[in-house]
């Protein structure tokens, strides 16, 4: 069996361990509980016909992109980076998360994940910035941890890159 480490990466209370929760146990809290350092999670996923466990590195939010901790990010295959849509400072950190990401794992694949569809009409985020990213080749999945909207898809889409490379 393959193993593939993935980081979970943004800000606090994006989601982050939202939507692991929903990935791995299938299940939402409302209760918001701070994670410190980082939670590993797992959970084995069929990729056409190859049994992959995914490492779930659930990292603490960081208030400033030069907080994140590059000794978390060693060895990973490949990363969610998260922003709430209903905050768009999120995103933003996110861009500067993702720069330091990338100097510390190099070209790993990564998924953009705008969390909160389910408030889409409290988003501060508008499509023309989403639609900006994917013109310079990301890939972005609108998810919702509460509802389960994409999340599935968005860890799967993940699996998926980490193997073609």
């Amino acid at each position: 069996m393959i193993q593939k480490k993935i980081c979970m990466l943004g800000t606090f209370a994006v989601g982050k361990t939202s939507l692991v929760r929903r990935f791995v146990e299938s299940i939402y809290s409302d209760k918001y509980h701070t994670t410190v350092g980082v939670k590993i999670d797992k959970k084995t996923v069929k990729v056409g016909n190859e049994e992959v466990m995914l490492l779930l590195w659930d990292i603490q939010g960081e208030e400033k992109a030069q907080d994140l901790r590059k000794s978390y990010l060693r060895g990973a295959a490949g990363y969610l980076l998260v922003a709430d849509g209903t905050r768009r400072d999120t995103l933003y950190t996110a861009l500067t998360i993702q720069t330091r990401a990338q100097d510390t794992v190099g070209a790993a694949p990564f998924i953009l994940l705008i969390n909160k569809s389910d408030l889409v009409d409290q988003w501060q985020l508008e499509e023309r910035e989403l639609d900006a990213l994917a013109d310079r080749g990301w890939h972005v999945i609108k998810t919702s941890a509460k509802s389960g909207t994409s999340v599935e898809e968005a860890f799967l889409s993940l699996a998926k890159r980490m193997l073609e490379v």
